[in-house]
């Protein structure tokens, strides 16, 4: 899963994948619909990447929270929860116990469920990556010992 080429863009529902550069922005495509659009350098573009949550030991990345959403769901889409703030608070608290109640609102725990579906949906949640790092490391060691 690389969440450098998923976005989020402020003003704009859903979320979007990168397809090219543009002279004055980038060229995005909805994950939603599927249709494609420029997002200019005056918008507020965010990488799934670079978005991380307040916790009480410090801020944690979102990658490790829908890693977590997706460990402790089985890999099954999380409930969405309209108008019912108290139930996604509960679920927010099972799925991260030390996030910060005072700095992470409502509205961003509906982000977080609402984007942790839609990439599962889309099957662009794949935590493999994290194991497989040290893997290339070790034919290099065998290769040093020759």
């Amino acid at each position: 899963m690389d969440l450098k080429e998923i976005m989020a863009i402020g003003g704009k529902p859903g979320l979007y994948k990168m397809v090219a550069q543009a002279k004055n922005g980038i060229i995005v495509e909805s994950l939603i619909d599927q249709k494609r659009l420029q997002a200019f350098s005056h918008d507020k573009i965010s990488s799934l990447e670079e978005i991380s949550i307040f916790t009480e030991s410090g801020d944690k990345p979102l990658r490790e929270i829908l890693a977590g959403f997706y460990k402790n769901l089985d890999g099954k889409p999380a409930p969405e929860f309209k108008n019912e703030n108290d139930k996604l608070k509960a679920f927010f608290n099972e799925m991260l116990p030390d996030y910060d109640k005072e700095k992470v609102y409502v509205s961003h725990m509906q982000k977080i469920v609402s984007w942790y579906n839609q990439l599962l949906e889309h099957n662009l949640l794949d935590f493999s990556e994290a194991e497989e790092v040290p893997q290339p490391d070790e034919p290099e060691k065998e290769n040093k010992a020759e």
